[in-house]
Formats: C-alpha cells, sequence, structure tokens
C-alpha cells in the first residue's frame, strides 16, 4: 500500500472532511478523493460515509484505522533506520509513561550517550495501552511503564518496585480539610486499590493525571495527595511534607518491555542503561 493514502486516510479521520484534509495536506479535494478511492477499491470496502457534515468512518473504516497509524508509524521508523546520523550503528525507539521521564528516562538518555555513542535514540511518551500496542505492531523497540500486562511475545523486565504513600504539607498540626485531598491518577490498579482502602472518602474536589504537577500545586496551596516515596524523599528530609502515619501503601512497579523478536545485542545494552538509570533514581 501507498504511504501516502494511509497518511490521507488518517487526516481525514482527524478532520472530518476531505476539504480540511486537502487544505491540511496541501492537495486538492479531487487528490483526496482520488486516494480514499483507490483504497476502498484496495480493501473492497468503503472505510468513510460522506455526508454535507463532512465524512465519517464507517465499521470496515473504523477497523483498519489502527492499521493505518502502524503502517505510518512503521514507516517512519525504517525511514529513520535507513538514514541513520553518521557514525551510529543503528536507531532505538523508546516511549515511556509520562511520569516515568523524570528522572529515569533522563537518566537513561545520558547513559546511552556516554556509554553507546554508536545507537541513536527516539523517544516519545504516550498512555500505556498505546506504548504496548507499539511495541506489539513493532513500531517501538522499548515501552517503559507500570504494572505491565502479560502478553504473548512480549519481555517485561522489573526495573524498580516503588511504594506510592500517602505525604500531606507542614505543619502537620494543620488541619486539612476534604478538599485539600488531591486525587492523583497512577492508573487502574492503583484507583481499584485506593477505592477499597478509602470507600468511605468522598470525591476528590482536584483530580491531577501528572505526579510533578500535583506536587507542584499542594506545595503551593496545602494539601495531602499519594506519591512515589522515591520521588518525593528529598520534600520529606526538608520538612516541607510528612508522611500521614498510618496510611495504607500501595505497590508501584516499573517495567521495560520489548518483543522477544527485538535485536537481543542492542536490547542487551538498552536494559543495561535502564537498569543504571533505575539504580540512580532509586
Amino acid at each position: 500500500m501507498d504511504i501516502a493514502v494511509a497518511r490521507t486516510f488518517l487526516e481525514v479521520v482527524k478532520t472530518g472532511s476531505f476539504v480540511r484534509a486537502a487544505e491540511n495536506l496541501n492537495l486538492t479535494q479531487t487528490a483526496v478523493s482520488a486516494r480514499i478511492r483507490v483504497l476502498e477499491e484496495q480493501l473492497d470496502r468503503l472505510v468513510f460515509i460522506r455526508n454535507k457534515a463532512g465524512a465519517r468512518l464507517t465499521p470496515a473504516g473504523e477497523q483498519f484505522h489502527r492499521f493505518a497509524t502502524t503502517l505510518v508509524q512503521v514507516w517512519a521508523r525504517a525511514q529513520r533506520a535507513v538514514a541513520l546520523p553518521p557514525g551510529r550503528e543503528t536507531v532505538v525507539t523508546i516511549g515511556a509513561e509520562l511520569s516515568l521521564w523524570s528522572p529515569l528516562l533522563r537518566h537513561w538518555l545520558l547513559w546511552m550517550r556516554r556509554e553507546c555513542p554508536e545507537i541513536a535514540v527516539s523517544t516519545q511518551i504516550d498512555t500505556s495501552e498505546r506504548l504496548m500496542e507499539q511495541v506489539q505492531d513493532g513500531s517501538l523497540d522499548v515501552a517503559v511503564l507500570y504494572a505491565a500486562p502479560s502478553r504473548p511475545g512480549m519481555i517485561a523486565e522489573l526495573l524498580f518496585e516503588e511504594k506510592l504513600v500517602l505525604a500531606r504539607t507542614t505543619p502537620t498540626t494543620k488541619p486539612l480539610a476534604p478538599e485539600d485531598h488531591v486525587l492523583i491518577d497512577w492508573g487502574e490498579e492503583f484507583a481499584a486499590s485506593y477505592q477499597a482502602a478509602f470507600a468511605d472518602q468522598p470525591n476528590a474536589v482536584v483530580s491531577i493525571s501528572y505526579g510533578p504537577l500535583a506536587l507542584d500545586y499542594i506545595l503551593a496551596t496545602g494539601g495531602a495527595g499519594y506519591f512515589r516515596k522515591g520521588f518525593i524523599r528529598s520534600y520529606l528530609e526538608e520538612g516541607r511534607l510528612a508522611l500521614v502515619p498510618g496510611s495504607p501503601e500501595f505497590s508501584y512497579s516499573a517495567y521495560a518491555v520489548h518483543s522477544t523478536k527485538a535485536d537481543p545485542g542492542v536490547m542487551d545494552r538498552v536494559r543495561a542503561g535502564l537498569r543504571a538509570a533505575a539504580a540512580i533514581a532509586a
């Protein structure tokens, strides 16, 4: 399949319009229509329903959507691999959940630059579900994430095991109101455990999906929330935060996930760097 056709299909999906897709791709509407017609002929199915409001996917189009995304991603990866920077032997694509980039992946990038200068690196941030999908379809070499699910053809290596602990701002003599508790999104497993432990607690007034942002907010306004213990260690030592006595702790482990088909030599170096970075971060 022509990659341009897949890109055109994705642009129509994104914009919901043949006209806007043509504008974004610097093509005529006729050219966009022709590419989609070729795609539909190849699939022997309609992928869009056209109407005055724009274009929406048919069931066949919805099925093709994820394959089109994979086609474009794999092609981009192939281009990077072929057009290696001077002096580089290969390229490694690695993705991680947002909360793992600092400090773990930052330490890993520095390690790779120092210990593996022959390897080019491409990085990205995404959700755990998308990262796992991309490792499975080959558009990503390694994913670093929490609570890695077991999937066939995938290897998950434990990088570190950490605890999520309930911490509050000081002084601890100052009482906290229910609205001072910030709910931080640490994934579905944490959400289920948290709900079981705090079944009678009212819904949080403030919910934040990114731990460092939640910490900045709590330090500025006062409050409490669950954080990775290693991440807040310096704040505990400085006395800016304190652990809430008697509060439950939750396990929060990070894994490096890659395909069983990945180049073992390259993966050995990547994993060695991740283990070194995890030791520093811990």
